[in-house]
């Protein structure tokens, strides 16, 4: 995982694991719903281990909900 992705406080890497993809993709687009995010990463299985990942990057400096208010 790069270092750049990471370089300012509020900036944060978010791996989901489940035991689909789908349910996976949805709670990675859930989070979208509160930060800016770059969506959902391709999934991924880990040998030997359970489940599913998707990795997200997400900005918790900005919120969506505060971002709607402020256009109010």
């Amino acid at each position: 995982m790069s270092q750049k992705h990471l370089s300012e406080p509020g900036l944060v890497v978010v791996e989901v694991v489940a035991d689909d993809e789908q349910t996976a993709v949805a709670a990675v687009n859930e989070l979208g719903a509160h930060w800016a995010t770059s969506g959902p990463s391709l999934p991924w299985r880990v040998p030997d281990e359970p489940g599913v990942r998707v990795r997200t990057y997400a900005d918790t400096r900005d919120t969506r909900a505060s971002a709607l208010v402020e256009k109010s």
